[in-house]
């Protein structure tokens, strides 16, 4: 089948701002004659930004008996006497909390427990189809690359495959070959594409994510829709699917696909999410992967406009950029490569020549390959 990916689309859909709105609650007491008894009306006014309003009393005064930064209670008051009621004490507000979005306190193992990519390698990346190990195209193996070294130099020795379509014995006849394999897995966005028989489990995670609710806009020009990643069973599903699909098969790294959706590059999500979400949503991720011995991956931090590559560096220990060559984003990772890590460089429509040069002399490990990722590539070197 033909697999899914994301390719980088600079769309910077700006979202129609929402309105403030000012609720105003007035309630009206009468305190009649000598039998105590007190009748009270209430109303609400609610004000979009912008607007003004007056509040008239007809009794004696009025008293504001709460306020907040979007509401404000207006008490009306009436009686025999000129003395206005006490207002009650405003309840202290609730302090904020953010529990789907902040990681959870986990100990995470000593740095070298998990495997590294080397900040040099060759690897290819084939998601189209479960990789064929005794296919030379899927393998990548026996070309000669830009600057005229030829196998075995060029041979991958790192393979960035599919978590779910790819079983355990694949993984381990790449190990038998002493290569390591990378789990691609997609984090921000879910498709219906496999069945639970293909995925090994009773219910699939599309279908559990659906089931849950946290499933919003479509992807463009995918059947997939967007992750409310600000909920915590998003979270307990993805880390099912890593533990399932990737640490229980026996990979070395995941790679985390539409990691990057807070920004809008890829598309309206449906939610509110912000940078702060998105950064607490991968580090929960990837402190869960290094405690299972898995290196993590990220994907395309340079594609966000903002500092977010910089930001995530520290827990990250690789990252594969499309078309940063292209796209002119290559230098938004320079902390990746300040920081001593691996970056994939792929690169679909540019010619060795436009984008080798430069690759190499950064060590961006830069490759060619089909828009398909179906085993064609060209490496730099």
């Amino acid at each position: 089948m033909t697999h899914r990916h994301s390719i980088r689309i600079r769309r910077r859909k700006r979202a129609a701002p929402r309105r403030a709105t000012l609720i105003v609650t007035c309630t009206l007491v009468a305190l009649l004659g000598t039998y105590g008894i007190a009748a009270a009306v209430t109303q609400s006014l609610s004000l979009g930004a912008g607007d003004t309003a007056n509040v008239a009393c007809s009794g004696n005064g009025m008293t504001v008996t709460s306020q907040a930064p979007t509401s404000l209670s207006i008490n009306c008051w009436a009686s025999t006497t000129t003395t206005p009621p006490t207002p009650p004490t405003p309840p202290t507000p609730p302090t904020p909390t953010t529990p789907t979005t902040t990681p959870p306190t986990t100990t995470t193992p000593p740095s070298g427990s998990w495997w590294v990519p080397p900040v040099t390698a060759e690897w290819q990346w084939e998601i189209d189809h479960p990789l064929n190990t005794s296919s030379a195209t899927d393998m990548g193996t026996g070309l000669t690359a830009y600057n005229g070294d030829a196998a075995p130099a060029t041979n991958p020795t790192i393979y960035d495959i599919d978590g779910i379509e790819n079983p355990a014995s694949t993984v381990s006849a790449l190990h038998a070959l002493g290569d390591h394999a990378i789990c691609y897995v997609e984090v921000g966005t879910a498709g219906n594409y496999y069945s639970a028989a293909d995925e090994g489990i009773p219910t699939t995670y599309y279908a559990q994510f659906q089931a849950a609710g946290v499933l919003g806009d479509k992807l463009s020009g995918y059947p997939e829709y967007f992750l409310n990643i600000t909920s915590s069973t998003t979270v307990s599903i993805v880390e099912s699917m890593i533990q399932q699909q990737c640490a229980a098969k026996g990979f070395d790294a995941v790679e985390t696909d539409l990691d990057e959706t807070y920004s809008g590059s890829d598309g309206t999500t449906g939610f509110i999410i912000s940078q702060a979400a998105e950064q607490a949503y991968l580090t929960t991720l990837a402190t869960y992967m290094h405690s299972l011995g898995l290196g993590w991956i990220a994907k395309n931090l340079d594609d966000t406009g903002d500092n977010f590559a910089t930001m995530m560096e520290p827990t990250a220990d690789g990252i594969v950029s499309e078309q940063c060559g292209q796209d002119g984003t290559c230098g938004a990772l320079s902390a990746f490569t300040s920081g001593g890590k691996a970056i994939f460089e792929a690169e679909y429509n540019l010619s060795l020549s436009a984008f080798c040069p430069a690759a190499n002399a950064a060590n961006l490990n830069g490759t060619l390959f089909q828009v398909s990722l179906n085993g064609g590539r060209q490496p730099c070197q």
